[in-house]
């Protein structure tokens, strides 16, 4: 039966009536209320669009509640069944126009008329999904309900065109009586459209109330069907990726047939606009209507006249034409329309009304083009409607070029830039900043040089127009002073109007805006006292934020699940600390994979945030990855952790103590017939069974696969022996998971005890993982105050938290990426002249070393593991995708797309079926369920894979059409071979056998001294700079010093090493100096703790001169600061902080005499011992 209007026409919504009542009765009386009230026709459209979001939402399983927002809903809607971007944008729309309604009361009929065709779109998408017809489903044309107030509106549109005629032709008094009396009768026209729907309105209010009944009554059901689906999907043991891929081919098979006319299209477009502030309609806002620019308004005025024909769209701030968009559905290619909008940038003819845009930049000219004419317009835009895709950069999102540079290039964008953007944009003077800046001196940061040379690097990067920076600098260099620096300048020239500091963890945050608040630049004033700063949590967006403190996640959340996302020029500079991590999904998607996946699924969080904005990117990280380069190019500037143990600002550590013991050299073996308990890590219980083989573990599986704590207790009590609980020196202990870390932190507790009794501190030694309480306070407590000074952890810790205390690091576990292990070491390389700190332990219970593999260049087959196998076996099975990817290049060379599917589907089945045939050694139902599938598909389940390969895509596609239970089965193996992680508890008796020290290839740490010696007295004749060491160290230059620590670190000799091998040797803990070291293999000299060289020369220096008590004190300091320092003169003053005034005020302090310090001191130093 057909559903009828009040205007006795069928309803445009008749045709969801065979799906939940709530949506037809929405979406009738939306169209019902249109005559008399506009505004509850919006209102009710939004709740029609929340409605249909909550319906597709239960049916793929996605989870919401009561507080969950309509943006957040549709955020997780496209993140677990990849919504179309015109579907995205029909919602988005009518929650935007559905809010002003409720919020502004002024919509007009034609909003509201615009918002049931968007609604019927969505409903069409809706009922072609999941109606009965599907895709096929019909739907006619739309039937546009009686608008009241059409013959109003074009009375407005004349009065328009005659205000605007008068405005451009003074003294038509003709005209002007014209447009007097159209005034006169724009009041009688009001007057009759107030008194017509207050008329409809009383006859619609009983009818509105039953109307509200009916649908109180159909929410209040609705409500019902959502919690019985919830608790039917709670109990629902199916898999729910199953769900939501059929969820997903139904929505994207009806997405496939989404046609948008281009009235639809202009209304996106028109949204576009609208979302980055400015005011625009096509069909009112036009020229031909009378549409002009006004002062303290800013327009996008449609089908703006032009020498060169009309622009689809002119932009005004004010009376200033600052920006011409071409706008058309049908470009396919969007940036290839860019020198359309160029050409109607050029053809503005400016008149007497408007304020060009040059002129408001201070120019006497327009802008020069690439030959003889000139631009009027500075920026122009070319834009289609779609949403920015990386693999279809030509063809989809906004693109934008800033005309005024003939260099400028055309770029992408996600949306428009916002008036005050594109103001900030014409009014900032990039050249004038990058002057600026080169004439800008650094002695006020205090800066180190390389540092400085960092900071240079990024800059010059940013003079040639490079849009991404990457530096590379090792972790303890200061990457934060530096960025501190670089933003300082940055924001004084004026290069940037907002920056926004990105970081991964609340804990890098915190430490950011520490630093921020710390660090002293000019006039002693820190960088949050001299620009305003939003630190974490504050997203409030403030005309003088000048600094912007975020994580990703809540930029995520700030951008993707909110109704008021941020212009896309909210900041022009984004810098992203630790730039190595996140980026991990981010994947260039093949031909084939276009045609058929979703980008998003290739896509991590952290790229989304950064292709939102248009804005510089800086990245920073200490250990640049291959996808890390392939989003910020090669590192502009590169300070490695050897360079900077070598220029002594980190410091190196010893070889590692390795440890074994009776079980990690022999393995835990279990025997056939043993009674066995493991973990189940789903429930939590520990589950006991007899074994039916031999089992057996290697040290790499210790505490993930097999936790023995008899092994954990082993190098527990060992410790204790090598770590202090009351001492200065910080440690951290790396564990494989929450579990172990809780069982290492009690092992050492009852370690300590028996050592120590009842003088134990407790809080010397802490868990801090994401499963501590209070983990941010347990982090500041751990790098500020002296317990706990030994730390417990898993990942929270083991990159960008800065503790120079620490020197001790403890590998409980095995790391086999080189990229994490570097970072896990580098919390410990900080210098920390406080507790005297001149080299760091590594401690290696699991042979981390010996495993440790350079990071892995090979593509892995299965690149992306967002892809499921129901969506790669979907792609062989669907007729139509199976069609496309045979005609879609794939991956090797001479293949189809629908071959590397069909690699991947087999590489997730062997995945699956390899493992249970091992389980099926010991487990008796895996076996039963393998043999049933080898009777059901005549083929041996460990060799499917190599089955379905051999078949090529038709024949397995045949074959899994065949099998239709083929999922369902996959699943019925999983199940029956439980839990992933059942690690087994051992038992076995342990006990240190070795705990020794690596020299590499020797075995000996006297061999590794010989050796030494042997080479400095090869190279004694061929290097200038050792020369030096022997025969005039106090002429040694610190380049030289540099020079010297790479050539013996070339040659596998450092300081850290040669120290330790010669405690080892002679049981002699002496801290030389490489010096010391060297003169020692050359010449014999006796080996004497450099701290103590120092300290007899400055004692001398006491003694020979009548110094008052000030000058005696500062000489002390001075002593005690040099202790660490090899190169002694005015520049190493310089850099130490507990000189702030450097050597000019410390040469005061001593009555001039520095220089003659410092040369009795450099003399002393190497005299003959």
């Amino acid at each position: 039966m057909a559903t009828i209007t009040d205007q006795g026409q069928e309803s445009n919504f008749a045709f969801l009536s065979e799906h939940d009542p709530i949506l037809i009765q929405l979406a009738t009386t939306a169209e019902n209320a249109f005559y008399a009230d506009p505004n509850t026709t919006l209102i009710k459209l939004r709740q029609f669009g929340e409605a249909l979001a909550q319906d597709v939402s239960l049916r793929a399983g996605i989870d919401f509640d009561d507080a969950t927002s309509q943006a957040d809903l549709l955020y997780r809607l496209n993140r677990d069944i990849s919504l179309e971007p015109d579907v995205r944008n029909l919602f988005h729309v009518l929650r935007i126009e559905g809010n002003k309604a409720t919020h502004q009361f002024q919509t007009q009929h034609r909003e509201a008329m615009q918002g049931l065709k968007v609604a019927r779109q969505l409903a069409i998408w809706y009922h072609k999904s999941f109606g009965k017809q599907g895709s096929t489903f019909k739907a006619g044309a739309f039937l546009p309900p009686q608008d009241p107030s059409l013959r109003l509106r074009e009375l407005q549109i004349h009065i328009d065109q005659l205000n605007a005629e008068l405005s451009s032709k003074a003294g038509q008094h003709d005209v002007e009586q014209q447009r007097d009396a159209l005034l006169e009768q724009e009041k009688t026209e009001y007057q009759q459209l107030a008194e017509l729907m207050d008329e409809e309105a009383q006859h619609f209010k009983q009818q509105a109330q039953a109307a509200e009944q009916a649908l109180a009554s159909q929410r209040t059901k609705f409500e019902e069907q959502i919690t019985a689906l919830k608790q039917q999907l709670a109990s629902n043991a199916a898999p729910i990726e199953k769900q939501r891929q059929s969820v997903l081919n139904k929505t994207q098979s009806a997405s496939k047939t989404l046609v948008l006319d281009e009235e639809l299209t202009r209304v996106f477009i028109d949204q576009l606009l609208i979302d980055a502030g400015w005011e625009a309609d096509t069909q009112e806002l036009t020229y031909k209507s009378g549409a002009r620019p006004e002062k303290g308004k800013y327009k996008a005025i449609a089908e703006w006249p032009t020498q060169t024909g009309p622009a689809d769209y002119m932009l005004f701030a004010g009376l200033t034409p600052i920006a011409v968009v071409e706008a058309k559905r049908e470009n396919k290619n969007v940036a290839g329309m860019i020198p359309q909008a160029e050409r109607y940038a050029k053809g503005f003819k400016p008149d007497a009304s408007v304020t060009p845009a040059w002129q408001l930049a201070g120019r006497t000219i327009a802008w020069p083009d690439e030959s003889d004419g000139h631009y009027q317009i500075p920026f122009v835009y070319s834009c289609n409607g779609r949403e920015y895709i990386k693999q279809l950069e030509e063809q989809s999102g906004t693109w934008f070029r800033d005309v005024r540079e003939t260099s400028n290039l055309s770029r992408a964008l996600q949306s428009f830039h916002s008036p005050s953007g594109l103001l900030d944009l014409l009014a900032r003077d990039k050249d004038k900043a990058q002057q600026i800046l080169q004439g800008e001196g650094f002695t006020y940061l205090r800066l180190r040089d390389y540092q400085e040379k960092a900071i240079v690097a990024v800059e010059s990067a940013l003079e040639r127009d490079q849009r991404e920076c990457l530096l590379a600098m090792a972790t303890g260099t200061g990457k934060t002073r530096t960025i501190i620096g670089l933003m300082y300048r940055f924001l004084k020239a004026e290069r940037f109007k907002r920056i926004l500091f990105l970081v991964d963890r609340s804990a890098l945050g915190q430490q950011a805006i520490d630093a921020f608040n710390e660090a002293p630049l000019e006039q002693n004033q820190p960088l949050s006292k001299i620009y305003n700063i939003k630190e974490l949590g504050d997203m409030a967006a403030e005309a003088e934020t000048r600094i912007q403190v975020a994580t990703v996640q809540a930029m995520v959340k700030r951008i993707f699940m909110s109704d008021t996302p941020p212009p896309v020029d909210q900041f022009d500079c984004i810098i992203i600390d630790e730039a190595h991590r996140g980026y991990t999904l981010d994947q260039e998607m093949t031909e084939g994979e276009l045609a058929l996946r979703d980008t998003s699924q290739y896509l991590s969080s952290y790229r989304r945030v950064l292709d939102y904005f248009d804005a510089i990117k800086v990245g920073l990280t200490a250990t640049p990855a291959k996808h890390t380069s392939d989003i910020f190019g090669k590192p502009v500037y590169t300070y490695s952790y050897r360079e900077a143990v070598a220029d002594d600002w980190l410091i190196d550590h010893e070889p590692p103590i390795r440890y074994e013991t009776l079980l990690s050299q022999n393995g835990i073996k279990f025997e056939k017939g043993d009674t066995v308990s493991a973990i189940n890590t789903a429930t939590g219980e520990v589950e006991a069974s007899e074994l039916e083989d031999d089992l057996g573990f290697e040290v790499d599986a210790f505490n993930r696969r097999v936790i023995s704590e008899n092994f954990n207790k082993v190098i527990c009590q060992q410790l204790v022996q090598e770590l202090d609980p009351f001492g200065d020196e910080k440690t951290l202990i790396f564990c494989a998971t929450d579990l172990h870390a809780d069982m290492v932190k009690r092992l050492l507790d009852e370690a300590f005890v028996d050592v120590y009794n009842g003088d134990y501190p407790q809080a010397a030694v802490a868990k801090i993982t994401g499963q501590s309480d209070k983990v941010d306070q347990l982090i500041r407590r751990y790098k500020n105050e002296r317990y706990p000074n030994i730390a417990i952890t898993v990942d929270l810790l083991t990159t960008g938290i800065d503790v120079p205390k620490i020197a001790h690091l403890v590998f409980m576990r095995r790391v086999r990426s080189r990229i994490l292990y570097e970072q896990m070491v580098g919390r410990a390389t900080r210098r920390c002249d406080d507790i005297g700190k001149t080299v760091f332990r590594i401690y290696d219970p699991v042979g981390i070393y010996a495993a440790l593999q350079e990071v892995s260049t090979m593509k892995p087959l299965v690149r992306n593991p967002n892809i499921t196998l129901e969506q790669l076996c979907d792609e062989l099975t669907d007729p139509d995708k199976l069609e496309q990817s045979l005609n879609a290049p794939g991956e090797a060379h001479d293949s189809s797309h629908a071959d590397t599917v069909l690699s991947q589907l087999g590489q997730k089945v062997m995945q699956v079926l390899r493992k249970a045939e091992k389980k099926a050694e010991n487990n008796p139902q895996v076996r039963q369920k393998l043999d049933e599938l080898q009777y059901s598909w005549g083929v041996e389940p460990a060799k499917l894979h190599q089955h379905l390969h051999t078949l090529g895509p038709k024949q397995a596609a045949a074959f899994l059409n065949q099998h239709s239970g083929f999922l369902d089965q996959l699943a019925q193996v999983k199940a029956i071979m439980g839990s992933e992680r059942m690690p087994v508890i051992s038992e076995h008796e342990d006990e240190l056998r070795v705990r020794e020290q690596n020299y590499g290839v020797y075995d000996k740490p006297q061999d590794y001294l010989d050796s030494f010696n042997q080479f400095i007295r090869q190279q004694l004749n061929d290097s200038a700079a050792l020369s030096a060491v022997v025969n005039r160290p106090r002429d040694l230059t610190r380049q030289q010093l540099k020079d010297i620590r790479l050539l013996l670190d070339n040659n596998g000799f450092s300081e850290a090493t040669l120290q330790s091998a010669w405690r080892q040797q002679t049981n002699q803990d002496i801290a030389a100096s490489i010096i010391g070291h060297i003169r020692r293999a050359a010449i014999g000299e006796a080996m004497i703790p450099f701290e103590q060289r120092v300290q007899n020369s400055v004692q001398k220096i006491l003694s020979q001169h009548s110094w008052t008590a000030p000058q005696r004190n500062w000489l002390t300091r001075l002593g005690k600061q040099l202790a660490h320092e090899v190169i002694i003169n005015r520049d190493t003053i310089n850099q130490i902080p507990a000189f702030p005034g450097g050597a000019k005020q410390l040469d005061k302090a001593l009555g001039d005499q520095l220089d003659t310090v410092l040369d009795a001191i450099n003399d002393e130093l190497w005299a003959a011992s």
